[in-house]
């Protein structure tokens, strides 16, 4: 057989061969006790059911650590092997994998992160497609807190190190990601990786234009637009060549389910004759037509936000002239700290019921639903002040700073006798424009540094000396703990509770980032062109630390494959657009006196400045075509005829692939279908034990129960123990 080819490699010992840990919440109360008993016991079945060894151990503050792994290495090869039939068929892979499973997998060895990636799947897959069905946190599965994968401490200690000792990342560090933590994390390091080699040219001519041009340069702003197309387009085939790479082109076809997803009714596909679950479209278009409030609200609220704030730091910092002046600029400040949080979270949460009400088959078409609206937040929040400084309060200040005399009213009241504030005449900030675009893309990337990366560290450090007094006070649940853990165990299993407290990393998160950064770059450089140098600089750093958040802040991420960077590419398209726009609005209003109109939209001539961003708009247009392909994806008859002709061919040789009865590997051992656990077994495997001497510590880790009946008993005694300690002291 495959054995040595299938093994994983790259599974280390300090781990104890464990593929994924589960992570299961003990309840306080007594009646939920014994409904967690009863689904830990359902638990455990399930995933030995599918093929895994299961160890269990406690895993401290009311929960347990449920240690799962692939038991067969026929089964992991009969999965493997199935998986990139799959693939060929569904035109990932251009050829068939060989037969000889021995061989092929020698030619094509298993990755850390296909061996993961197949036993997540196993674990969380609906029954009726071969997996246990395991949704953390849902339905029946609701003390299920995570479901994760161990680090790999050696490789992330080498991993950074090599990292911080570069100053160029090549293909061979993101091949390295990809084996890890699959492609969806690649794509993401691959794309920072290449807009980090494209800023090269926009930080070089930005800092000559700086130097020569100065700012609002028309010439600027065309070769910015220019080499925002370009590389948007680069990066289209970039992924292309990475997907094709990494054997993954195509694989958004083979999209996983959702198991949030309600269907109306039962139905034939027309191309395939399956029963597939339908939901309606004409319902979730009404649905999908919320949006356009849910924009108009994020403006309303946000806009109102910001609007506000910016007035009022306008009115202190250029009108108001009185006691305080120098603590009261900092009011506009705390108000968007305090606010835009908890605002921004209140919209996200309904970005996030919206998209459940869409109610979609795939996890792929609700994260691109779900990104859209999140984008929306974004931008108001992030861009919205300089569209205010450049298009409202430049050109329209003489009409409105007349309006903020309500500022000086409402405060006036509080004054002794009523006495008016001490004001000064007010007069165009010409700085001020410069000065926000500096903020955001130089001292804002430095505060999401600290946010992102000092903060959550600093956070976990105390959080952990907090948690050692309290032990230290506690001597009873130190002395609990000490009992628990074998000694051979007691660093292993610190180590795991650790991970298990840890967030779940969301790549999502650092896309937006980098495609934020990239709207200051397209749409405002032409204000400061400095902007890409201090990008550069920022994206060598973010690389590093995004590798340290993967490595020390966040569990270690599932490896999902992706194709490309999904949603995103339409954001960056349409900022790539928008850029072209402004930077011809901006160079229009501001290009001869170098500080714009002077406050009156009357000087501005609107004709010319619409005639500007009409032809920027064309011209990007144009460029964007000759370096375009039309793509088509027109659907037909004879597509519908072909995709039934592809079926019919993968179902056929499906069924003459595995004709074969699985069942036997198809089951842990300890339960149904396993071996039976006799007292000549144990005895046999004592002795086989002993010749090679103690046995390894893996071995050991994994012989500490026999099988899923004891892994059942053992972990059906911790809840009912750590139950009645937590009912005593909720007594005491």
């Amino acid at each position: 057989m495959a054995k040595d080819g299938v093994k994983d490699r790259t599974r280390h010992k300090s781990n104890f061969d464990v593929d994924y840990v589960i992570h299961y919440r003990i309840p306080a109360t007594d009646q939920e006790a014994a409904e967690a008993e009863a689904a830990f016991t359902q638990l455990v079945k399930e995933v030995s059911d599918v093929g895994f060894a299961t160890e269990v151990r406690n895993g401290g503050k009311s929960s347990l650590l449920v240690f799962v792994k692939i038991a067969s290495d026929k089964l992991l090869a009969k999965q493997i092997y199935r998986y990139r039939v799959q693939d060929w068929l569904y035109g990932v892979r251009t050829s068939a994998p060989n037969q000889d499973l021995e061989q092929y997998f020698k030619d094509e060895p298993v990755t850390d992160a296909e061996r993961l990636r197949l036993a997540y799947l196993l674990i969380t897959k609906p029954k009726n497609e071969g997996g246990a069905g395991i949704t953390p946190q849902v339905g029946a599965w609701k003390y299920v807190a995570s479901i994760f994968p161990l680090h790999d401490r050696d490789f992330n200690r080498q991993w950074i190190k090599q990292w911080s000792t570069k100053y160029y990342l090549d293909s061979s560090d993101i091949d390295q990601i990809r084996d890890r933590f699959g492609e969806r994390v690649a794509f993401y390091f691959a794309f920072l990786q290449s807009y980090f080699t494209f800023l090269l040219f926009p930080a070089a001519f930005g800092f000559a234009s700086w130097l020569l041009l100065g700012q609002f340069s028309w010439f600027y702003a065309l070769v910015n637009c220019l080499w925002s197309v370009v590389f948007f387009e680069h990066w289209k085939m970039k992924e292309v060549d990475l997907a094709v790479q990494w054997g993954v082109r195509g694989v958004s076809k083979i999209q996983l389910p959702r198991s949030k997803f309600q269907f109306d009714h039962e139905a034939q596909d027309p191309v395939t004759g399956e029963i597939i679950r339908m939901y309606s479209p004409f319902k979730r278009f009404a649905r999908q037509l919320l949006q356009a409030p849910f924009a108009l609200a994020c403006f309303v609220v946000l806009g109102t936000l910001i609007v506000s704030c910016f007035s009022i730091e306008i009115f202190i910092t250029e009108i108001y002239n009185g006691p305080f002046k120098q603590y009261l600029t900092f009011l506009p400040t705390i108000l968007l700290t305090i606010f835009t949080p908890t605002l921004t979270t209140l919209l996200t949460k309904l970005a996030e019921r919206l998209t459940e009400m869409e109610n979609y088959e795939t996890k792929d078409a609700h994260q691109a639903s779900f990104v859209q609206k999140i984008f929306v937040l974004n931008f108001i929040t992030s861009y919205s002040p300089i569209f205010l400084t450049a298009f409202v309060y430049v050109p329209f200040g003489k009409i409105l700073v007349p309006y903020l005399d309500v500022f000086q009213l409402t405060a006036q009241k509080f004054t002794t006798e009523g006495k008016p504030l001490p004001t000064k005449a007010w007069e165009i900030n010409p700085d001020r424009l410069t000065k926000q675009v500096i903020y955001f893309t130089v001292t804002a990337q430095i505060v999401n540094f600290v946010t992102e990366v000092i903060v959550p560290y600093a956070k976990r450090k105390m959080s952990k000396a907090v948690e050692e007094v309290h032990s230290e006070i506690s001597s009873e649940k130190k002395a609990e703990l000490r009992v628990r853990d074998v000694p051979e165990e007691h660093e292993f299993l610190g180590r795991v509770r650790e991970e298990a407290e840890l967030d779940e990393y969301d790549v999502t998160v650092d896309y937006r980032e980098m495609v934020i950064q990239f709207g200051y770059l397209s749409l405002f450089s032409v204000v400061w062109p400095l902007t890409a140098c201090s990008f550069l600089v920022n994206n060598w750093v973010e690389a590093r630390s995004d590798a340290m958040k993967i490595a020390i802040s966040s569990q270690r991420p599932i490896p999902w494959r992706a194709d490309s960077i999904g949603p995103w590419l339409n954001s960056l398209g349409f900022l790539s657009w928008l850029g072209s726009v402004t930077s011809a609005a901006l160079v229009f209003l501001f290009h001869q006196s170098q500080h714009g109109p002077d406050g009156s939209p009357w000087d501005i001539s609107g004709w010319a400045l619409l005639l500007s961003i009409l032809f920027s708009e064309h011209v990007y247009l144009v460029v964007q075509r000759i370096v375009r392909s039309a793509v088509h994806l027109m659907d037909s008859p004879g597509l519908q005829k072909e995709r039934a002709e592809r079926f019919a061919m993968r179902k056929q040789l499906l069924e003459q692939t595995f004709s074969q009865d699985l069942t036997e590997e198809s089951h842990g051992p300890g339960l149904s279908g396993g071996e039976k656990i006799t007292r000549e077994a144990l005895e046999e495997e004592a002795r086989r034990i002993s010749i090679k001497g103690n046995g390894t510590p893996e071995e050991q880790f994994w012989q500490r129960q026999r099988g899923a009946s004891e892994t059942i008993q053992i972990g059906r005694s911790l809840i009912s123990e750590q139950a009645t300690a937590n009912i005593t002291k909720s007594q005491k």
